[in-house]
């Protein structure tokens, strides 16, 4: 079983973090990272209260926790949504808070950090620090549409952009239409 970080940041969209994590916890050993201002943001967007099954969930103030070391062994890590201000600390290398030491943590041991940048538009520096972190090996995954998935309704949308999250996690699934499928 792989160990998989899902870390939530303070962007508007934190409820498919909250279901990703849901997703990676089926399977996977999940270990969950929900920043201050995300927990705000879930409150002021849907209402609703923090709800993850399977998963360990840390405090992000809790910068000795285990994910603040790379002896723990995460397999992969995720930030979704990131927010711009959680995307300068990582390129900027700032690590005071768990979520971006874990992020610190996954780029020095040279493992797979994936992050869903939550902006539109992106301003210039944004896109500069999105392409330093790419040429570092970060995967740059935005929650972006594809309108071939036949998507009807708004979970499906979620769906689609959880899926490709999954999807470049490693992680199968079918929970959304895959190009080409009938």
């Amino acid at each position: 079983m792989r160990k998989i970080l899902v870390g939530i940041s303070g962007a508007s969209g934190v409820n498919l973090g909250v279901k990703l994590a849901n997703e990676v916890a089926k399977t996977n050993e999940c270990h969950v990272v929900v920043s201050k201002n995300a927990k705000l943001v879930l409150e002021k967007e849907q209402k609703l209260n923090l709800s993850i099954k399977n998963a360990k969930i840390y405090d992000d103030s809790d910068i000795s926790a285990s994910l603040a070391s790379g002896s723990f062994g995460i397999d992969s890590s995720i930030i979704a949504p990131c927010s711009i201000n959680t995307l300068a600390k990582i390129h900027a290398g700032f690590s005071d808070t768990l979520l971006t030491r874990a992020a610190a943590v996954a780029l020095k041991e040279r493992r797979k950090l994936i992050i869903g940048v939550r902006e539109m538009p992106f301003s210039t520096i944004a896109l500069e620090q999105m392409a330093k972190l790419s040429s570092l090996g970060v995967v740059i995954a935005p929650p972006i549409l594809g309108y071939y998935a036949d998507i009807k309704n708004l979970e499906d949308m979620e769906n689609f952009i959880i899926g490709k999250w999954l999807d470049a996690l490693g992680i199968e699934n079918q929970i959304y239409k895959r190009w080409g499928e009938e």
